[in-house]
């Protein structure tokens, strides 16, 4: 005789559901709907699927990839249980790998700089180095330059948009539930299908530039299906450095702009403008630190890298009406200064002992 089988739980019913949808093999799986993927999500968070339910939900979604409208259900997911941005101003927000760098320099926390220096309030987001490649991070990277965007709370988080026109929405403070991910990520030694979901996510609500960062084409169009989907009506993608949204000087650049249902592929080539040079390569935090230095006083090896990648932004963010107009502004604010100072202002927003005590983590719902 049969001992009594265990009544499970209803969330691991439920989740057992999609597992089967999505895992059936190739002839029999299938998508789920938008509204399943963003309970699926909801789901894994709260901690209600088994820890096997959740590994192979993780894995089978990144065998078969996740469709345009499941991304769409975990964009749901994270608008509304991550924090929420407001500027007066038109924002642009970059979304790139949680992972890190490991091969190239970061440029993107000096186009940070050049960006706000010129009115153009940034929103970015990140983790601490998780797997697959535990790259260098973005609070790393701030924090180098003597900017500390760790532990701020979402009140502080919009003064600093307010203020200084930087937020960097960092998942330990800000999205807490999703740490719990991370483990699985390290023992599936494979991204996972919430890796996708953090290339198009933002929190930041009202007019902006959402910049998507990519590799693979394949991953380029699912993206543009599912910002259409979630309501995002300008967007920029982009074939950076390690899948990040920093443009390359040593190629031609493969990026697109979609805007109200329009795509038009754009291949800017950085020869043309003396922007070409070779992509800085990563050692360390600290020889990291001494280039991006150099960077804002016009020299060094990230001077190029710098200059090519303010300069498109300026224009795909509508301060400038050229690439050419945008790279003699990015040039005119670096010889000028305004760079350097703008560094300085968040040095000294950062540095306050209101702020310094103040840095509570921001709980969301």
């Amino acid at each position: 005789m049969q001992p009594p089988r265990p009544a499970a739980s209803a969330p691991r019913e439920i989740f057992k559901g999609y597992l089967r949808k999505i895992g059936s093999g190739q002839h029999t799986s299938g998508g789920l709907s938008r509204e399943q993927a963003a309970h699926a999500l909801d789901l894994i968070l709260d901690g209600g699927p088994s820890p096997a339910q959740i590994g192979a939900f993780l894995i089978a979604h990144r065998i078969r990839r996740p469709e345009p409208q499941e991304l769409a259900g975990m964009l749901d997911v994270y608008r509304r249980r991550g924090p929420r941005l407001t500027s007066q101003q038109r924002a642009i927000c970059f979304g790139m790998p949680f992972d890190g760098r490991t091969r190239t320099a970061p440029i993107y926390p000096l186009t940070c700089l050049v960006l706000a220096a010129a009115g153009v309030p940034v929103v970015l987001h990140g983790g601490r180095r998780m797997p697959v490649k535990y790259g260098v991070t973005a609070v790393e990277l701030f924090d180098a330059l003597g900017v500390n965007l760790a532990g701020l709370s979402c009140t502080e988080l919009q003064i600093g948009l307010d203020r200084h026109r930087l937020a960097l929405v960092h998942q330990p403070d800000h999205l807490s539930a999703a740490e719990q991910l991370i483990e699985y990520r390290e023992d599936l030694g494979k991204r996972p299908p919430v890796a996708s979901l953090e290339l198009l996510w933002t929190a930041h609500q009202g007019e902006h530039l959402l910049v998507s960062g990519f590799v693979h084409p394949p991953t380029e169009a699912r993206a543009w299906e599912a910002l259409d989907l979630a309501g995002e009506t300008d967007i920029a993608t982009v074939k950076g450095l390690e899948g990040s949204t920093d443009l390359p000087i040593s190629r031609a650049c493969v990026t697109a702009r979609v805007r109200q249902n329009r795509s038009e592929r754009l291949i800017l080539h950085p020869r043309d403008y003396s922007c070409f040079g070779a992509d800085p390569v990563w050692e360390s935090l600290d020889h990291w630190k001494e280039q991006a230095l150099a960077a804002l006083a016009g020299e060094g090896d990230l001077r190029r890298s710098l200059e090519w990648n303010a300069g498109v932004y300026l224009w795909f963010v509508g301060s400038e009406k050229s690439l050419e107009a945008g790279l003699e502004l990015a040039r005119e604010l670096l010889h000028q200064g305004a760079v350097r100072a703008q560094l300085e202002r968040w040095q000294a927003w950062r540095s306050t002992p209101a702020m310094a005590t103040a840095n509570k983590p921001c709980h969301t719902p």
